[in-house]
């Protein structure tokens, strides 16, 4: 079960404390990267499975601790009483990331964060491939093209150009990434077959 929200998550906490402990529930929060999660936030989600909030709020920490100061989405894995913490950074999160500016110490809690820095169109593809699962894109050249309208939304220049210039190439196909995609897949598959005529060659030699 995957728990989006507060109410929500209450429902489906409720449900599990009086069902099965061993069944897996998700549940999905927005949270400051680095930074200690208030118990009194996370006890209405986390307590009606048997969680102690602290614990998970410090889990949740350190798990954040490369995002630190950013927002970034965490997954809380709740099986048999006990909370896995994986982080789902968003596309607009891993582009600040590479762009790795110097925290503003003059920033005033709440005011909005200008992004002007450059980043690498190798950067562009690198988060594009880990974007491409939750993609909604047909192709890998469509998540780049997501990826790119990202990078304009938070202010960026890729190796020097707008995002926008970028897409423009991409719309005259003068850009087309689809076969790097199909390449990678080759690849993996070769690795794999790879792997399973080893094993058979050893599990026909064993007997």
């Amino acid at each position: 079960r995957r728990v989006h929200g507060s109410r929500c998550c209450r429902k489906g906490a409720m449900a599990a404390k009086g069902g099965d402990p061993s069944q897996e529930v998700i549940i999905v929060l927005r949270v400051v990267g680095g930074t200690p999660v208030q118990p009194g936030a996370l006890a209405p989600k986390v307590g009606p499975l048997g969680l102690p909030a602290k614990k998970v709020g410090d889990d949740i920490q350190a798990a954040t601790a490369d995002w630190k100061g950013q927002r970034v989405t965490v997954e809380l894995v709740v099986k048999n009483r006990q909370a896995k913490v994986r982080v789902v950074p968003s596309a607009a999160a891993l582009i600040v990331r590479a762009l790795n500016e110097p925290k503003d110490k003059e920033k005033k809690k709440g005011e909005p964060s200008f992004h002007t820095g450059n980043v690498t169109f190798e950067d562009i593809k690198s988060i594009s491939r880990v974007m491409r699962e939750r993609s909604m894109a047909a192709t890998f050249t469509g998540t780049i093209r997501e990826t790119l309208g990202t990078a304009q939304s938070v202010g960026c220049t890729i190796d020097g150009k707008t995002p926008h210039q970028w897409l423009e190439d991409i719309r005259n196909n003068k850009l087309n990434f689809d076969s790097e995609e199909k390449e990678s897949k080759k690849a993996a598959s070769d690795e794999q077959n790879h792997i399973i005529n080893v094993f058979s060659y050893f599990q026909t030699a064993q007997y």
